[in-house]
């Protein structure tokens, strides 16, 4: 079982002892692959990596099979994040089944989850457990990516120490 404990304390289960993580944003080109890799980035440092399965998907079609964003990846290389290869995938409900959490980053991912799949516990903004960060902002429209990397950072580093 899994407890997330700061501003809301949730009960989680997983089928296997690895606790099953998927990031969300609309396209999974540069906000949701972006925390895939930082979250993987981190856990690897803590020696945690091998009790976690991240993931990132889209709630859209548009990107499908491209790869990370070029801008994107140059704030990952600029912070140290590596990364592969990436084709991006819209989620699916065996996903949604199988994940015991999914972070989206803003309201909008927030109703295309909701559209796509009801309403689910599972369901949680990636801030929800970081102080002053409303909500994380497309780079795509921005153009903010050294910003979105380090606000994502502080949310997943928030996420982790709540994962004990």
């Amino acid at each position: 079982m899994v407890y997330l404990k700061k501003k809301h304390q949730k009960e989680l289960t997983s089928l296997d002892n690895m606790t099953k993580i998927i990031f969300v944003c609309h396209g999974n080109i540069c906000r949701s692959v972006a925390a895939e890799y930082i979250c993987k980035d981190i856990l690897l440092k803590q020696g945690r990596l091998d009790k976690f399965e991240i993931s990132s998907r889209a709630t859209s079609l548009e990107e499908i099979g491209n790869d990370i964003y070029p801008p994107m990846k140059y704030a990952l290389n600029k912070y140290g994040i590596s990364f592969d290869k990436h084709h991006a995938k819209q989620i699916t409900r065996k996903e949604v089944e199988d994940a015991d959490l999914i972070f989206y980053m803003d309201y909008n991912n927030q109703r295309n989850l909701e559209r796509m799949f009801g309403y689910n516990p599972k369901f949680h903004l990636i801030t929800e457990h970081t102080d002053f960060i409303e909500v994380i902002g497309d780079p795509w429209y921005t153009d903010l990516f050294d910003e979105v990397v380090e606000e994502l950072k502080k949310c997943i580093e928030d996420i982790l120490y709540t994962l004990r």
